[in-house]
């Protein structure tokens, strides 16, 4: 893929975010970081306060008693860690400091900052890269976006 001079890449896992701008050119990008944010995620079961609820429910045949499916808070807290990056993206494009943007993330982290940005970012997506990349080097990043192939 050709990073076009001062494209924007966000690279985030759904807990941690990564926005770089390309300071090098279309050929030999070079990844400068931006912005870096986390939320803190404790594991699901710290987050509950105890067991699923109970539900009765009569039948032909008695009583039955039934849990209610549980919240995983964990998964809730990746969602809107997504919806306030989508959010963050949207201010970059109203303050004019995007102009180009690739994403980098698990597929569910793409669909949800989709499902939350605004048309007017979306618009800005060149390419969507379903990988968890936050953890790798910034060359690693640069070498893979390099090789990746051209959007359709």
């Amino acid at each position: 893929m050709h990073l076009q001079h001062e494209a924007s890449v966000l690279v985030t896992d759904g807990r941690e975010a990564l926005l770089f701008r390309n300071n090098g050119d279309a050929e030999f990008p070079d990844l400068h970081l931006v912005q870096k944010w986390e939320q803190q995620l404790e594991p699901d079961h710290a987050l509950k306060s105890g067991p699923p609820g109970r539900a009765f429910g009569s039948h032909d045949h008695g009583m039955r008693r039934s849990s209610y499916e549980e919240t995983n808070f964990h998964a809730q807290a990746k969602v809107d860690f997504a919806r306030l990056v989508a959010e963050f993206l949207d201010a970059q494009l109203a303050a004019g400091a995007i102009h180009e943007l690739i994403l980098v993330a698990p597929p569910r982290t793409l669909g949800e900052i989709r499902k939350h940005a605004r048309p007017a970012t979306s618009k800005l997506i060149r390419a969507e890269i379903d990988k968890d990349l936050v953890r790798h080097p910034v060359a690693h990043i640069e070498s893979l976006l390099a090789a990746y192939p051209e959007p359709e």
